[in-house]
């Protein structure tokens, strides 16, 4: 029996031209069945408002397509190893990877910018249910156009430079949101993009040709490996939702 399967998702799209595929592997969810709920069990602070954030989203209609569980804990974990307390997050969609990330410390204050004003609204009510309305500030509005406002206060002191910035957002902006990134985020902070492999996607240079995503994050790819200000990396992932990858970079 094989433990591969590859299904099109109806409705989920990657770009006007492709369908979304998804990979998944019956090693890969039992693995994530079994870790999951010892590394997080339910006296872990912030566990039902996780949840909820989750469950609510999907019931007011969101896709599922925030980050998986393990993930959103990795960001978490990651937040604590470098203490942050700033953050920022393009891509807010329902607040999930916001809550966990807010969830790291009581000193963690997370800047989070997302397109779709009721989407927005969605991510407050996850974000009230936690109780974090006061350490999370959602901000509507293209991040391109919400990025340099954000540069332009920390430049006149109305703002901390970012310990920790979070991309998960359109790939084919995805050079210039790094680059706006790095320029917010301390020397040896982070800045991690997601979503940088797509199933292998990252390395077909035929699909770059019609797919705009693959497109953005091949270009992203190229134009952080020359980027002075940073050392980077990509790391491929499997788990409960798809075999996908992130890179990881820290500013010098």
């Amino acid at each position: 029996m094989s433990h591969h399967n590859e299904t099109v998702e109806p409705g989920v799209s990657d770009s006007p031209e492709e369908p979304y595929i998804v990979e998944q592997d019956d090693r890969w969810t039992a693995v994530d069945a079994f870790q999951f709920p010892h590394l997080n069990p339910k006296s872990s602070p912030y566990h039902d408002a996780i949840n909820h954030a989750f469950s609510n989203s999907i019931e007011k209609g969101l896709e599922d397509i925030s980050v998986a569980p393990s993930q959103g804990k990795f960001l978490s974990v990651q937040c604590q190893i470098i203490g942050a307390k700033h953050v920022l997050e393009i891509g807010t969609l329902g607040a999930y990877s916001t809550i966990w990330m807010a969830s790291a410390s009581p000193e963690i204050r997370v800047v989070t910018l997302e397109l779709d004003a009721k989407i927005a609204e969605i991510a407050r009510e996850n974000i009230r249910y936690a109780g974090l309305e006061d350490r999370i500030e959602v901000i509507v509005g293209a991040a391109l156009d919400l990025l340099p406002k954000l540069a332009d206060d920390i430049q006149q002191g109305k703002r901390e430079r970012f310990d920790f910035s979070f991309i998960d957002a359109d790939k084919v902006n995805a050079l210039p949101y790094f680059d706006w990134a790095v320029k917010m985020t301390r020397p040896r902070g982070v800045v991690y993009v997601d979503n940088m492999v797509r199933k292998g996607l990252l390395a077909d240079e035929e699909r770059a040709k019609t797919d705009a995503n693959v497109r953005g994050i091949r270009k992203a790819v190229e134009g952080i490996g020359n980027d002075t200000r940073v050392d980077a990396v990509i790391l491929q992932t499997v788990g409960e939702k798809n075999y996908d990858g992130f890179l990881m970079a820290i500013v010098k």
